[in-house]
C-alpha cells in the first residue's frame, strides 16, 4: 500500500498485456475489494466503477479514492445480484485473482458479465489454476476435487485481509474448473480470444516459496512443474 499511495501501479503485467490502452475506456471491476487495482485503472486514465459485496472493503475504496485524489465510483453489491444495480454499459468487464471461487454460480456471474459489455466490449479475466485450489494448505498434496461439488468448508483462526488472530474464521468457496469457466462465458455470448496459462503466481500465497527475478512465487517443492494462473481475454458478440 505505501507504493500504491507513492503512485505505484498495483496492476501485475499478465493483466496489463491484456487490458491494453485503457485511457477513456469505461471499465467496469467486479470484486474490487478495496479498490488498488481500480484506482490504478482510473490512474491510467480510465473511468471505472468497482463493485463489491464487503461494504467495509467499498467504504476502504472510497476513502483510498479520496486519499489519492484519485477518481473512480464504488458499489457495494453481490455480484450475483449485480444486474440492475447501474444501467451503464462498458467497453471492459475486468476481475483479477481469488475471485470465482467465492461464487457457487458461474452462470449468473457469465451473464453478468456479458449484460454489462457493450457490443464488442472486452473481458480481461485472471485466475489461479483450479489445479492450485485442490491442493491442501501447504501445496503438497491433493486435498480437494477438481471439479465443482460439494463447497468446500474451512476454519481458520488468521484472515488473508489483515493477518490478524481470531477466535475462528470460517469460509466457504467453491473450486471452478477451467471447462465449466470458459463454458459459462461462450454459453454467455463471449468470444474466447486467447488463453494464457502461467507456472508461477503473481503473490506470495505459498507457506513454503521461491521467489523469481520478477516478483513471481512458486512453492519450493513443485517449482515449475505446476500451472499456477491463468488468463482469459473475451469479445462480446
Amino acid at each position: 500500500l505505501p507504493g500504491f499511495l507513492a503512485g505505484k501501479n498495483s496492476l501485475k503485467p499478465i493483466e496489463l498485456s491484456m487490458l491494453g490502452d485503457v485511457r477513456e475506456k469505461d471499465i467496469l471491476h467486479l470484486q474490487c475489494h478495496f479498490g488498488q487495482d481500480s484506482l490504478s485503472l482510473a490512474r491510467m486514465g480510465a473511468n471505472v466503477t468497482g463493485v463489491d459485496l464487503s461494504d467495509v472493503a467499498i467504504e476502504k475504496a472510497q476513502h483510498l479514492a479520496k486519499l489519492t485524489d484519485t477518481n473512480a465510483e464504488f458499489i457495494q453489491s453481490d455480484v450475483l445480484d449485480f444486474i440492475g444495480k447501474t444501467e451503464k454499459r462498458f467497453d471492459i468487464v475486468f476481475a483479477t485473482y481469488g475471485t470465482i471461487g467465492w461464487l457457487p454460480d458461474l452462470e449468473i456471474w457469465a451473464k453478468t458479465v456479458s449484460h454489462y459489455l457493450k457490443p464488442s466490449g472486452s473481458f480481461v479475466f485472471v485466475e489461479g489454476r483450479p489445479v492450485l485450489w485442490m491442493m491442501d494448505e501447504d501445496v503438497k498434496d491433493v486435498k480437494y476435487r477438481y471439479f465443482k461439488s460439494d463447497p468446500i468448508i474451512e476454519s481458520e483462526t488468521s484472515s488473508y485481509t489483515d493477518g490478524g488472530q481470531h477466535k475462528e474464521l470460517k469460509s466457504v468457496s467453491w473450486n471452478h474448473s477451467l471447462s465449466e469457466v470458459l463454458n459459462a462465458l461462450i454459453a454467455n455470448n463471449i468470444r474466447i480470444n486467447r488463453l494464457d496459462e502461467f507456472d508461477y503466481f503473481p503473490y506470495p500465497i505459498f507457506k513454503e516459496q521461491e521467489e523469481l527475478p520478477q516478483g513471481h512465487f512458486r512453492p519450493i517443492h513443485h517449482q515449475d512443474k505446476l500451472p499456477l494462473t491463468y488468463a482469459i481475454h473475451g469479445t462480446k458478440v
